[in-house]
Parts: C-alpha cells; sequence; structure tokens
C-alpha cells in the first residue's frame, strides 16, 4: 500500500465517512474526517443520526468486512456488551404468515445499538496515524472545477485542499448534487423509489441471559403484502436492554404513546412482541422516538461517463436503502474496501479510479437494491423507478420464503441473500427452484 496523495477528506463522520477514512489511512499522509455534528465521547445517540436510536443490523458479510478493516473489533464490542447469535438458530422470523424453520449455521452474528457501534468503530479510527476528526464543522461546498474537484470550503469560508474527497454526508446525496452542479460538473441520474416508512422504538430491561419465547433471542417480523404492511423487530442490545422498534410502510406506522406503542405491538402476528411489550420494564420515560424514510435513492454514478477526479461518493450518499432491510452499514463496508482496492490498482484520485470505484460500489449495491425494492413494490402503494421484472421475482420470492417455514435449505438460501453472502441471483439455480417451489407447497401458511 504506498501513499495516493498528502490529503483527502471526507464529509461525513457517521458509519459510511469512518469506514471511508479506514481506507483512506495509510494510502494518504494525511486524512481529515469533518461532521457538523457534536461527535459524543461515549456510546451516546445523536441528533445528526436521526435512525441511529432504532434496531440496526450489522449482517454477517458487514460484520466480516469490519472485522478486515479493524481486526479485533468483534472480540471488543462483544466484551462491551454486544449480544452474539447464530442467525439460523437465535432468530426467529416471521415472514409470509409462518415462522422460518430454525437450523444452525455456523455463522456468528452481533447484536449491539447503533450508537455502540459507531463510538467503537469512531475510537478506532481516531486512533490511526495521520487522521483527524474534526467536530461541529460544516461544509457549505467543494472547489475546484468540472474536471477535478480540489478541496472543500467551510461555512467560515475556511478552505481544506485535498487530492481527494469522499462524500460520505448521506441523505441521498442531494446536497452533493448542488455542489457538484456549481463546479459544472456532471450529476448523476436518480432512481427513487418512494415507501414511506416509519420507525418507532422503545428500550426495555432484559435480564441476564434472558431470551424470547421459544427461546430466540432476536426476533423479527416481515407482514403479508399487500394488506398487512407492519415490520417489527426485537434487539437484544449491550446494557442489558431490548430495543423493540415497531415499523411500517405507507403510513401504518406505530404511534409513539405507550399505550398506542403496546396496542400495535399486540395486535401484530403472533403475541412475542407484545407479551414482552406488556411485561418487560421501559427503561425510558414518557413517548416512544420515531424516525421516517419518505422514499430510496439511488445515485447511478457508475453511468457517468467522466466523473470529476479528486471526488467519491459512499453509503448512503451513494445509495439510500430503505432501511427496514437493515443493509445500510454493511453496504457501506463492502464499498470501503472496493475504494481502498481501487486507490491500489491506480495508485491517485484520478477520473478513471472514481469510474472503476463507481462500477465496483455498483456491484455490491445491486444486490440489496433489488431485495430492498423487490419487497417494496409489493405494495401497490410504492411508486417509482420499478426494476424490469420485479412482478415476477416477488411471485418466485414469496415461494422461496413460504419454503423456509418447512425447509432448512430454502432458510439458508434466504439468510445467505440476507446477510449479502451470495447474491439473489442464487436462488434462481434450478435446483434451488424445483426445491423451493415443492417445499413452498408444504408451507401451512400457503393460502
Amino acid at each position: 500500500m504506498g501513499s495516493v496523495g498528502a490529503h483527502a477528506v471526507v464529509i461525513g463522520g457517521s458509519m459510511a465517512g469512518l469506514v471511508a477514512a479506514r481506507a483512506l489511512a495509510g494510502r494518504f499522509d494525511r486524512v481529515t474526517v469533518l461532521d457538523r455534528d457534536t461527535l459524543p465521547d461515549d456510546a451516546r445517540d445523536r441528533r445528526g443520526v436521526p435512525q441511529g436510536g432504532h434496531a440496526h443490523a450489522l449482517l454477517v458479510s458487514g460484520q466480516n468486512t469490519c472485522e478486515e478493516l479493524f481486526p479485533g473489533l468483534t472480540d471488543e464490542l462483544l466484551a462491551g456488551g454486544a449480544v452474539p447469535f447464530d442467525p439460523g438458530a437465535d432468530v426467529l422470523f416471521h415472514q409470509m404468515g409462518g415462522h422460518r424453520l430454525r437450523l444452525d449455521t455456523g455463522l456468528r452474528g452481533i447484536s449491539l445499538s447503533r450508537a455502540f457501534l459507531e463510538y467503537a468503530i469512531r475510537s478506532r479510527v481516531a486512533a490511526l496515524p495521520g487522521v483527524r476528526i474534526r467536530d461541529r464543522i460544516a461544509v457549505s461546498g467543494l472547489t475546484g472545477n468540472a474536471e477535478r474537484v480540489s478541496g472543500v470550503e467551510l461555512d467560515g469560508g475556511e478552505r481544506l485542499a485535498a487530492e481527494l474527497v469522499v462524500d460520505a454526508t448521506g441523505h441521498g446525496g442531494a446536497r452533493t448534487d448542488k455542489w457538484l452542479q456549481a463546479l459544472g460538473a456532471p450529476v448523476p441520474e436518480v432512481a427513487t423509489v418512494k415507501v414511506d416508512v416509519g420507525y418507532t422504538t422503545r428500550l426495555l430491561r432484559r435480564g441476564p441471559g434472558e431470551r424470547l419465547r421459544d427461546g430466540a433471542l432476536l426476533y423479527l417480523i416481515a407482514g403479508v403484502p399487500p394488506h398487512d404492511k407492519r415490520a417489527a423487530a426485537v434487539l437484544p442490545v449491550e446494557g442489558g436492554r431490548w430495543m423493540v422498534t415497531l415499523a411500517g410502510w405507507h403510513g401504518a406506522h406505530a404511534p409513539v404513546d405507550p399505550q398506542g406503542f403496546a396496542k400495535f405491538a399486540a395486535e401484530l402476528p403472533t403475541g412475542h412482541i407484545g407479551e414482552l411489550v406488556a411485561h418487560a420494564e421501559p427503561l425510558e420515560e414518557g413517548d416512544a422516538r420515531r424516525f421516517t424514510h419518505p422514499r430510496s435513492r439511488r445515485r447511478h454514478f457508475e453511468r457517468l461517463r467522466r466523473p470529476p477526479a479528486g471526488h467519491v461518493a459512499i453509503g448512503d450518499a451513494l445509495c439510500s436503502l430503505n432501511p427496514v432491510y437493515g443493509q445500510g452499514m454493511s453496504v457501506a463496508a463492502l464499498e470501503a474496501v472496493r475504494l481502498g482496492r481501487c486507490l491500489d490498482r491506480f495508485g491517485t484520485a484520478s477520473s478513471a479510479m472514481a469510474r472503476a470505484y463507481y462500477r465496483a460500489a455498483a456491484k455490491v449495491i445491486a444486490g440489496p437494491w433489488q431485495v430492498a425494492t423487490g419487497g417494496d413494490f409489493m405494495y401497490p402503494e410504492t411508486v417509482g423507478h420499478r426494476p424490469p421484472g420485479t412482478d415476477l421475482v416477488n411471485r418466485y420470492v414469496r415461494q422461496v420464503v413460504l419454503a423456509s417455514h418447512v425447509s432448512a435449505g430454502a432458510h439458508r438460501v434466504v439468510l445467505d441473500m440476507q446477510h449479502l453472502l451470495a447474491p439473489p441471483g442464487s436462488a434462481l439455480r434450478p435446483a434451488t427452484v424445483v426445491r423451493s417451489l415443492l417445499a413452498a407447497r408444504r408451507s401451512p401458511a400457503r393460502p
């Protein structure tokens, strides 16, 4: 790994920005991470991450990638209270009207809060040689021209020169489009899917070693489209807590008041979450917290013939996925690894490097985007850029999920896709198709 340049700037100090900074450290002499929020010195939720206090998933692929970027991170998180689990044996997933058949996978996931994970990684990044994290700093624009971004301008007028600027601002990259247009640089085509997803979350006390009914550590519910738009998740997180997130598409949002929250939980398809909410001790007084995700946005930088040198986007600034599917943090980590490889290959932050990175990132995004938008378009209220063949794929996916109720093999196929360990196309292998269609007939939830 050689030096690509003297200085790189990362705009945004959340998960995507932090893993990007790790990929840049050692490849640049100096790396500066800028965030307009106040970054806490412990594992607290912060205002700059409005979704931070809700259920988050670090998929197995994301966990493995974070371990690659930060060796020893998993053991550190477990020592701090993160809860290990087998995604097949310890997770009870009610989907398409039935529970997936539980199985031992040999995989290990970890369950923890977003705040704890981000704090641990931020501490690791801040300790890297040549890396500086500056908070309470707002970026007002990019410097340079249509061919090359040369740095950033801060709200106070200060300018920072950089060989590479990484946009990790999130929110679908809306601000960055304006910054690129101001330089005369091309902006990408944007695919938008309106989903109107709402999250409501409460924290409850969890006793030592406590599990849910049926011995599960995590409980997930996805409604049966198109009529049931509800979803829910219960996760054990550090500090002896259950994190309960109730969600829904297109207005099916859980109330924030305690009585309404409990009623929503009690009316879910099974009693697991309703029982927990009714009997566990709340750890926060007053109303639950709320977060909404109106739309998903994918910016197709890979279609630009000549993106400006000295600039790339990562994480939600590249593709803002529906958070119900828990893919965002893992996708950002995978993108950061691709960015590092492209910098090593080209040795400079050129336009050719940016184009190669965007093509590599597009391959990372393709599967999660297909899974998420496919699930979203099971609801007729969803509008936006519908990938070709979505309805046909959705009809088959429904059969695979039904098969997972009775078939360990079908469940493993679904799990590998869910955790980004296999592409969605793996479910379309002829032998898998035949087995899934036959097994689906035996599902107790089959109409």
